[in-house]
Parts: structure tokens; sequence; C-alpha cells
């Protein structure tokens, strides 16, 4: 018997043990067990799309990596995880908006990071990329919700009517009792009646 908890997890820049292995490795070992929720801050994707961007690998290899998730994905799904895969999308605008609030507020930066500058110069070649992955790995198994996020209030709606739709599909069921239950309230009474206070 198992019961259902949520966990989060984040994939920050890959480890030494984690790059030894096939970039899936790190990933495959927090996928959800029976009766788990899993939350990714960040995922495969990244090695996908950072290494494509920053010309990390060759492009023979991460071309080959739009079919591999897709495989990985299918095999996930095959063995009863559903996937859902959140597009958070701001504009250009946006961002630099957000950029600029955290640089202007004190108690916003500490989340200021200056590399986000850089990052922020391949927006161009990121949205590429995005819509690379958002075409070629959108499937029946894993498809992918695009999520207009400038306003986060609306972001925070849509993501939440996904994810409530999808565990509605689920028709899950409280686990039935193993006992009989008449006969388990009656011994309940008998064991009531014979506690003196």
């Amino acid at each position: 018997m198992w019961t259902t908890r949520l966990r989060i997890t984040n994939f920050k820049t890959p480890s030494t043990t984690e790059l030894d292995h096939d970039y899936l490795w790190r990933i495959h070992k927090q996928t959800p067990g029976k009766g788990e929720i899993v939350v990714f801050n960040r995922s495969h994707y990244e090695d996908l799309l950072i290494v494509r961007v920053h010309q990390l690998v060759p492009e023979e290899v991460w071309k080959k990596r739009y079919g591999q998730i897709n495989n990985f994905e299918k095999l996930l799904a095959e063995e009863g995880t559903t996937i859902l895969k959140f597009y958070l999308h701001i504009s250009a605008e946006e961002q630099m908006k957000r950029l600029r609030a955290r640089l202007e507020d004190h108690t916003k930066r500490w989340k200021f990071n200056p590399d986000d500058l850089k990052e922020r110069q391949l927006w161009n070649e990121y949205m590429q990329a995005y819509e690379d992955v958002l075409e070629k790995n959108s499937t029946p198994d894993a498809p992918w919700y695009i999520v207009p996020a400038n306003k986060k209030w609306y972001r925070d709606l849509v993501v939440a009517n996904v994810i409530l739709e999808s565990l509605k599909g689920l028709k899950m069921e409280y686990p039935q009792p193993t006992y009989d239950v008449a006969s388990t309230l009656r011994d309940l009474e008998a064991v009531a009646g014979n506690i003196q206070e």
C-alpha cells in the first residue's frame, strides 16, 4: 500500500558524478514512485537547450536528444507516470522589468545573478531552441502546455487548472480496507464499553 506525497526537485549544473553518466541518469533517479507527485524545477530539457545555445556539445549530439527524450518520457508514461510539462512564457519586456525590479529593490537583490544579463543577450537563440523543443517534444504521452506568464496570477491559475483536471482524470479512489468494516465497528464499540474513565 502507498500514500501520496509531494516532492520538489531542482536540477542545477551537473556534478562530476552526474557528468560521468548519460544526461538522463540524474533525471531518471528523481522520477516519481507510485503515489508520488514530483515537481521538477528545471529538467532534462536543460541538457538540450543550454548545450545547444552555448554550443557545449556538437549539433549531432544535441539533435539526437529530441528523440531520446521522447522515448524516455514514453517509457515513463507506459509505466504509469502522468507527465505535465509547462512552458512559462514571459515576454522580453517582462523579463527586463523583473530583472530591473531585482536590482532596484534591496529586498530582491539576492535573487539577481549577473550571469542573467549574459543569458539575456542570447534571447533569440533561446527562443529558437524553445520553439524546436515545443514542436519536437510535445507528444500524446507528454504534451507541453504553453502558459502566458507575464501575469503571475494568470500563470498560477492556468497551471493549477491543468493539474486539477489531470488529477481528476486519474479517477483515484481511497484504498479499500482489508477488514470487515461492520464487524470492526462492533468490536470498537465493545472495546469502548470496557474502558473506565
